[in-house]
């Protein structure tokens, strides 16, 4: 099991401990018994907003469709269950000539590529995907940034993987990238997979033989932002210094890549980005960022702290938190009578009620303890 050991939690005598002990599992159990529940309210209300051709919000491309069957197939949702049934149909649809699965005319094909690898792979049950797979990973890999695109390793964009108007890579697009390619078998001796920990390397603000940006040592604080290349950008602003700011969504992002991609607990950037994790600890907001990207900030968490191993964490204060229960928790509050999630801070689609609830499923499937 991966584990990290970083922080000053509180030390407590063996009486002590019995108590917190006794007074935590019926709360941790209570809390894991509402997942059910919850997912199966989530379920009802995507059978009320599927489109007739198995999509979901599909004026927003096929990434929304990718993420709620995935969502519903990792809460236990069958690859024959109509509703995962028709997404995938409608996802298999929209499969194209250069391999890439993605809305024709599309400027988001390897962010809609990989969110469909990782769809594909989790129903490929009998091998039915395998050479559908072969021809995404390999139409993703393509599109990475290397010599190719005429970036070398000397290069701040090299190993990433972007979309959209700006065309420059950025974190959140590698992190779907490294998802994929986990999902199909790729794992840290993959030439794809260490390019793209080379870039996920220089979004840390953290000067290490790996990171070699101006960026680091301006705000030397271990966490992570959105990209270094084409001048650098972080969502969360700039420092009074001229430093890139981290904030929770991308440091989680790029915690979770590098254990993906082979990064031990023990290399500095895993500390350091750990250490960023409980300086900030939150399951009540996007740290550095407020609301915004909430949700999918929430399921970086729990995929990055169910990659660690951690069923808790010490925060700045020394105080444990049992994430899962907390997260489960506050997810319930959250929860619409309609069993849908919705942020009222639209940016980055959020106030789309599919794609939140879809986020909010993957959270789940990372509370249920493997």
């Amino acid at each position: 099991m991966f584990r990290i050991r970083i922080g000053n939690a509180r030390a407590l005598s063996p009486p002590a401990m019995l108590l917190l002990i006794a007074a935590t599992v019926p709360d941790v159990m209570m809390a894991a018994e509402q997942v059910g529940p919850l997912v199966e309210r989530a379920s009802r209300f995507l059978a009320t907003t599927q489109n007739e051709d198995g999509s979901y919000s599909s004026q927003m491309g096929t990434g929304i469709t990718s993420l709620v069957a995935t969502g519903l197939m990792l809460n236990g949702r069958s690859p024959q269950d109509p509703l995962v049934a028709d997404a995938i149909a409608y996802l298999a649809r929209n499969v194209q000539k250069d391999g890439g699965i993605y809305q024709a005319g599309s400027r988001y094909r390897n962010y809609e590529t990989c969110l469909a690898m990782v769809c594909f792979s989790t129903a490929n049950r009998a091998g039915q995907y395998d050479q559908l797979l072969q021809r995404a990973e390999a139409f993703v890999k393509e599109l990475q940034w290397d010599e190719g695109e005429g970036h070398d390793e000397s290069s701040t964009s090299f190993g990433g993987a972007g979309y959209g108007k700006h065309g420059r890579p950025d974190l959140s697009n590698v992190s779907h990238l490294v998802d994929a390619l986990k999902a199909v078998g790729n794992g840290p001796d993959d030439l794809a997979m260490q390019r793209a920990l080379a870039f996920v390397s220089r979004c840390q603000n953290l000067e290490t033989q790996h990171n070699d940006t101006a960026f680091a040592a301006k705000n030397p604080d271990g966490g992570l932002y959105y990209t270094p290349a084409a001048g650098g950008l972080s969502q969360a602003g700039t420092t009074a210094s001229g430093g890139l700011r981290s904030y929770g969504s991308m440091t989680y992002a790029g915690l979770k890549s590098m254990i993906y991609a082979g990064v031990g607990p023990n290399d500095p950037r895993v500390k350091a980005a750990y250490r960023w994790a409980q300086n900030n600890y939150s399951v009540s907001e996007n740290p550095g960022m407020g609301s915004s990207g909430y949700y999918y900030y929430l399921h970086t968490f729990a995929k990055a702290l169910s990659a660690i191993g951690e069923k808790e964490i010490a925060d700045a204060d020394g105080a444990s938190h049992n994430w899962r229960q907390e997260l489960i928790v506050t997810l319930a509050e959250q929860q619409l009578e309609d069993g849908s999630w919705l942020n009222s801070n639209e940016r980055w689609l959020e106030s789309d009620t599919n794609l939140v609830t879809a986020y909010v499923l993957m959270t789940l499937s990372y509370c249920r303890e493997k």
